[in-house]
Formats: C-alpha cells, structure tokens, sequence
C-alpha cells in the first residue's frame, strides 16, 4: 500500500528542532509530493541562521520518511525563508565600470571555446532561472561550464547559484570567479553590496561588460553561458560585436505579450548575424502537487509554434514549478537534483552536446 501524504507528516512530526517543537507543527514543510515510492519535500527555516543548524535535522526527516513503508527514497531540500545564502561582503579592490576600451575585433577571451546567450524580449519569464540551470545541467554532463551575469542592473546569479562570498583580485587586475555546482561563475553582483544600485549610461555599462569578459582568470572552458539582460540594448549589442558569439537561446513564456517581444529579440539576432540555437518555453505547464492535475496557466505551445515558424529548433518545455523557485532561492539549482525539471534540463543539454552548441 503506498504511504500516504499523512503518514509522511506524521513522521516528520516526530523530529525535534534544535530549539523546540517539530517542523510540522512550526510549518516549516514545503512542496511535499508522493510520487509512488519516491517522497519529496522542502524544510523552510525562518531564517539563513536557523537553516545553517539544522543540516541534522535534514538528515533526521530523510532517514524517518525512508524508513516508511512504502518509499524507497526521499528527496529534501533544506532553505530558508527568503533564501539561505549570506550575501557577498568586502568586494575585491577592483574598479568595476569604465568606458570600453579599443579592441581588434571580435574575440572570445582565452580558452572559451564557445559563447550562448540566453536571451529574452522581455523580462519576467525565466531567462537567468534558464541560465542557470542550463549550466549546471551541462557541467553534469562533463562539460567545463562558466557562467556570467550580463545582467548589470539586476545580477540574480549570485544568489540562485548560492555565492556566500565575493569574488576576488589578488593583483587589483585580474578577477578570479567562483567555483559553484562545478561550474564557474561570474557577476557584477560578486563586486558590490547586495543591495546597491548601478546608476550607469550606456558607455560605463559596455565598459563594465568587457571587464568581465576579459579580466576574468575563466580557465579552459567548453562553454561560457552568458545570462543577458531582458530587451534588445547596450549589452546585447556589445556581446555579439566583441565576441565571437557561437548563438543564442530565447526564452518565451508561451502566451502572445511574451512572444511579441521574443520576436523583437530573435530579430535583433538575425541583424547582429547572430545565429539563433534554439528557442525554450518556460513556465509551459503546473502539475498541481496534491491531485496531480496539469494546467496551462500562460497558455501551451506557442514557443514550439513559434520554433517552426521560423524554423529554428525548439529545445524544449520547462514546467512552472514550486521547487524550481525553492531551488533559485536557496541557491541550489533544481538541474542538481532528481525529477521530471531537472530531467527536462539534462534533455535540453543533450540537445546543445548532440548538435555541437556546447
């Protein structure tokens, strides 16, 4: 008989937290799915300083719902609520923000072997969640993966790949990124405060682009996924002038107001003589945890449609989900775990590695 969704907060209920009280009862449980066997949840703690001391606790609720009968294995995710991570303190002394400088042409910094943008017209559908998880799921695929935030007025990657420290500059030159999820990570937000504002024009805005494209210790790399910005501007412009771009991949969410700024992107592209990789239909479908309906609340294949329109390849549908915003949260992307999202990333992946893209 499979166990059942009160058999499984029933044990939790049975585990003590380190200050008191069971994390049924302090409502704490999260996203809890029975998937035949398979049982998965998220503990939120209130706070980064809570989840920090409660790794035990984890280990506790894995180690009593497996021991249910009727799951063979459970999946939990320890966050926090608002994210668990520390934000970056003490950046490196690096001026950050200039005008750009005279290049040759366009190059790719040394030992890239390729560049993908992963673009959008418009923001709010996904794109750096995409990013992100597209790198992780590449690197679990054997590729030497970097990843660098375009995004200069609004770096997201810091916190979604889980940075609890700040990049650093042992000379003052050169920058030296980070090492997440075995992948190698940059952002503007490695730089500043968490909570500060860029006030830039256009000019400091390409300067600070071409920094981080060529003052960055990147290492060997198969691929650089670059996160860029919503719209069509400054930074879309200077990446595909200065380097030399392999493609792009556009993001869409599937209803009409989306596409009509993906097409703007995709045109944008096509006059840069950008070649467009792939397009992705994010938030495509919500499988509702409890009853297990499926509903298309932004609508359903109209990025496929749109693909074969144009003729360019669809990469593939990525679900609207709690976990993946759990996952961005606390720093630890879904493409690291198991399930039916991370599945959808490593499909995609496979689709880059099969056509020679990454």
């Amino acid at each position: 008989m499979p166990v059942s969704r009160e058999d499984v907060l029933a044990a939790l209920s049975r585990i003590a937290l380190p200050d008191g009280g069971d994390p049924v009862a302090r409502d704490m449980i999260r996203a809890l799915s029975v998937e035949g066997d398979v049982v998965k949840f998220v503990i939120e703690a209130p706070d980064a300083g809570v989840a920090a001391q409660m790794g035990s606790v984890r280990a506790a609720a894995q180690a009593a719902v497996e021991a249910l009968a009727g799951v063979t294995k459970a999946s939990v995710v320890l966050t926090a609520h608002g994210g668990g991570q520390t934000p970056p303190k003490d950046p490196p002394n690096l001026k950050i923000g200039q005008h750009p400088t005279p290049e040759a042409g366009p190059e790719n910094p040394a030992g890239i072997d390729r560049i993908l943008a992963i673009a959008s017209g418009k923001g709010g559908v996904g794109k750096s969640t995409v990013a992100s998880n597209l790198a992780v799921a590449l690197a679990r695929k054997g590729r030497r993966v970097g990843l660098l935030d375009a995004d200069i007025y609004g770096p997201s990657q810091p916190r979604m790949m889980g940075a609890t420290r700040p990049a650093s500059s042992p000379d003052g030159k050169r920058i030296d990124p980070l090492k997440l999820h075995g992948v190698t990570m940059m952002s503007i937000g490695l730089m500043l405060p968490e909570d500060a504002a860029l006030i830039w024009r256009g000019p400091m805005l390409m300067g600070a682009l071409q920094q981080l494209l060529g003052q960055v210790n990147w290492g060997e790399l198969d691929v650089l996924i670059v996160d860029l910005p919503p719209g069509t501007g400054d930074v879309q412009l200077t990446l595909c002038q200065r380097t030399k771009m392999t493609g792009a991949i556009v993001v869409s969410t599937p209803q009409d107001v989306a596409l009509l700024d993906a097409r703007k992107a995709i045109d944008m592209f096509g006059k840069l003589k950008t070649p467009i990789l792939g397009l992705i239909e994010n938030m495509s479908t919500y499988v509702c945890p409890n009853c297990g309906h499926e509903a298309h609340i932004f609508g359903h294949g109209g990025v496929a449609a749109e693909a074969e329109k144009m003729d360019v390849p669809f990469l593939g549908a990525l679900p609207l989900a709690l976990d993946v915003r759990l996952a961005g949260d606390s720093g630890t992307p879904v493409a690291l775990g198991e399930g039916p999202v991370a599945d959808a990333y490593g499909q995609i992946a496979d689709r880059l590695i099969g056509g020679g893209m990454a």
